[in-house]
């Protein structure tokens, strides 16, 4: 992601942020920042020692379920407890502890730790003793929702509701069966709901935050990409640059050295195309590496190469020494500027390895030819007067792959090879089909 980007991102972000603020006041009051802020450092300590946690609730739950029925009080007729059995103090004490202890292994032992606590409940409510740490069983019953295996879950609801049926008997003397079975039944159901709701908010929070990093590693990989394929793309033009203006370049600086003796007109007749060569070489890589450069003002860009400088390039060829045959046949106008380019680069690309290799004593014949909607490109040099051949196909090196890979853009193939008779060939077809309707290379981006 570019400046550009990050700027908007974040200019998007304060916007996203001040609407949130004026639509919904209450999430910017001082009290709701001091409860969000709360919970996000209990949070935090929880991930650090989850331990403390359940330890804390434990000793939540001891002076709110357990110390209030160890301490004697007075029951008149109209107290609720006179239907259920009064315990010794001990048997209380171990009723309590089996219910509350458990609560330390709810969130690791999910399942182990109901099963412990509604046994216990069950034997409370077998002998008809009714102890407010009981409330344990629904603790537990919500810890299993949230972090047990939901199979388990019928089961223990179940469970939960035989020992709550238990208890509904006892109080039919004050409370009908109805009620109280409506009323305890809503404590399960609150409990499951609850555990439940929790636990798929955290499911959906982690999704997002999973989602998240996903999409972050997409962007670093298509940029990563983008830079990949630029670079190349650049290598590309670069190569054909260089190389090709180099090669004539050489090639005229050995002709002028050769003739300066014999006529020195011919030898300032080839300073004069060297320093043409060069200037024009001189002109494209300026454009070239131009996109390259951060400015607070866009490169002057000048057109790319087309069919139309085909002829121009023949003669900067020509005057390195090859003698070059050029034809066209079919409509060449009406191609798009992406195929031109292409089509420009791979018989600059071909001309270039002919001088290189061939030498300047050799002939070039180049035929541009559309048919239907194909274009045809042959390049057959007659090759060296004397001396070692052409490189074979296993030295193939980077001009080449470079045409391979801009016919590739048109679902086409190059061959290059030996002819039959004698000298090069260089064979390239480009399908102009896929572009119906689709942006070339000339496009945004394809352009230098």
């Amino acid at each position: 992601m570019n400046g550009d980007d990050s700027a908007q991102a974040a200019a998007a972000a304060q916007a996203g942020a001040a609407y949130q603020v004026r639509a919904d006041p209450v999430w910017n009051h001082p009290l709701v920042n001091r409860v969000s802020s709360l919970g996000q450092r209990l949070r935090q300590a929880d991930r650090g020692h989850p331990w403390m946690l359940d330890a804390g609730l434990v000793l939540l739950t001891v002076p709110l379920l357990c110390v209030p029925d160890l301490v004697p009080h007075h029951h008149d007729r109209h107290d609720l407890a006179r239907a259920f059995t009064h315990l010794s103090l001990a048997a209380t004490v171990a009723l309590q502890a089996g219910q509350v202890l458990p609560l330390l292994w709810r969130r690791r032992r999910p399942s182990a730790a109901f099963a412990l606590i509604a046994a216990v409940f069950l034997v409370q409510c077998a002998l008809g003793a009714w102890l407010r740490a009981g409330v344990a069983v629904l603790i537990a019953l919500y810890s299993l929702a949230l972090h047990g295996r939901l199979r388990h879950l019928p089961a223990a609801c179940a469970v939960t509701a035989g020992g709550l049926v238990l208890l509904a008997v006892r109080m039919r003397a004050d409370v009908s069966i109805v009620d109280g079975l409506f009323f305890l039944s809503t404590t399960i159901i609150a409990a499951v709901a609850l555990g439940l709701a929790v636990r798929i908010r955290r499911a959906q929070l982690a999704g997002l935050r999973d989602r998240a990093a996903r999409l972050e590693i997409e962007r670093d990989q298509r940029g990563r990409l983008a830079v990949a394929t630029e670079r190349t793309r650049v290598a590309r033009e670069m190569h054909d640059i260089v190389g090709h203006n180099l090669s004539v370049i050489i090639t005229l600086a050995d002709g002028g050295a050769y003739a300066a003796d014999i006529a020195p007109e011919r030898g300032k007749q080839a300073l004069l195309m060297i320093g043409d060569t060069g200037r024009q070489a001189l002109g494209e890589l300026r454009r070239t590496l131009g996109v390259l450069r951060e400015q607070s003002q866009a490169p002057e860009l000048s057109p790319q190469p087309g069919l139309a400088d085909i002829d121009a390039l023949c003669a900067r060829i020509r005057s390195a020494g090859p003698q070059v045959d050029h034809r066209t046949r079919g409509e060449l106008d009406v191609l798009d500027r992406g195929v031109q380019l292409a089509v420009y680069r791979i018989v600059q690309e071909a001309l270039t390895n002919a001088l290189k290799h061939a030498g300047h004593d050799t002939r070039i014949r180049l035929t541009v030819a559309v048919e239907d909607t194909r274009v045809r490109i042959d390049v057959h040099d007659t090759g060296p007067g004397a001396g070692p051949g052409r490189p074979g196909p296993a030295e193939e090196g980077h001009g080449l792959a470079g045409m391979k890979e801009r016919a590739a853009l048109y679902n086409g193939a190059v061959t290059a090879g030996p002819a039959p008779g004698g000298g090069w060939t260089v064979r390239a077809t480009l399908d102009l089909t896929p572009l119906a309707g689709l942006p070339g290379p000339s496009g945004p981006g394809g352009a230098a």
